[in-house]
């Protein structure tokens, strides 16, 4: 038993070169100069070091503070560093599941779903997105049908 875990924690440990590559994004975002950064911007910076967390699942790890907290608290690179290592434990959805999630749309069976509809589960569904997010989301992946081919879609959000 110990040996499993002692395995598994070595291999959620982030590396020296790792931790150093964190800390000089962490500072990217250092606005005021004293080393620590907004509650609203560690989603951000976690986005920028690889991580997809929903809002959600941030605004869980900070403790659920409030919306004045959000904007005002800040947290150092000590305090951030636990919390990167939460989200990347945390289960990512893979090409298969996100295809297979967009599947449900596709009424015809022949790999494309309606733009519009797309649209509107963006902005309506799990972590909302508002219209300028989905437009640039969205930019060149419809046809001129206004039919956007979904795996190619998929393969697009996942290089982003």
């Amino acid at each position: 038993m110990c040996l499993f875990l002692c395995v598994f924690i070595q291999q959620t440990e982030f590396t020296p070169d790792q931790i150093e590559d964190f800390k000089e994004a962490f500072g990217l975002f250092d606005r005021v100069g004293d080393s620590q950064v907004a509650y609203n911007q560690v989603a951000d910076i976690m986005r920028a070091l690889g991580q997809n967390p929903t809002n959600k699942d941030v605004v869980k790890i900070l403790g659920n503070p409030s919306a004045d907290d959000m904007a005002n608290k800040r947290l150092n690179f000590d305090a951030f560093l636990p919390m990167l290592k939460q989200v990347d434990t945390l289960p990512k959805g893979t090409y298969d599941d996100y295809v297979e999630g967009l599947r449900v749309f596709d009424k015809e069976g022949n790999g494309t779903v309606m733009g519009a509809e797309l649209r509107i589960v963006l902005s309506t569904l799990g972590e909302k997105m508002n219209e300028t997010e989905i437009d640039a989301l969205m930019a060149g992946q419809e046809d001129e049908n206004g039919s956007v081919h979904y795996e190619a879609f998929v393969k697009h959000i996942m290089s982003v």
